[in-house]
């Protein structure tokens, strides 16, 4: 049984890749499961992005406490 496919997203060269074709890893994200995943790979971690600097876990600081205050 072979292994299954995987793709890359190349940040360098905007291009999904495979195993067969490379970039360095400093440029690459996944491994994603499909070729579409992997095409998608930065519209995907903008919208992480997005949710993650509006989630009020992560933004635990209170809008009036001076940095290094504690609060």
């Amino acid at each position: 049984m072979s292994e299954p496919e995987e793709y890359w997203f190349c940040v360098k060269h905007h291009r999904v890749e495979t195993k067969d074709d490379l970039c360095p890893s400093k440029h690459r994200l996944g491994p994603y499961p499909s070729e579409a995943e992997a095409a998608r790979a930065l519209e995907k971690t903008e919208e992480r992005n997005e949710a993650w600097d509006n989630d009020p876990d992560w933004n635990d600081a209170e809008p009036d406490a001076e940095p290094g205050s504690g609060a």
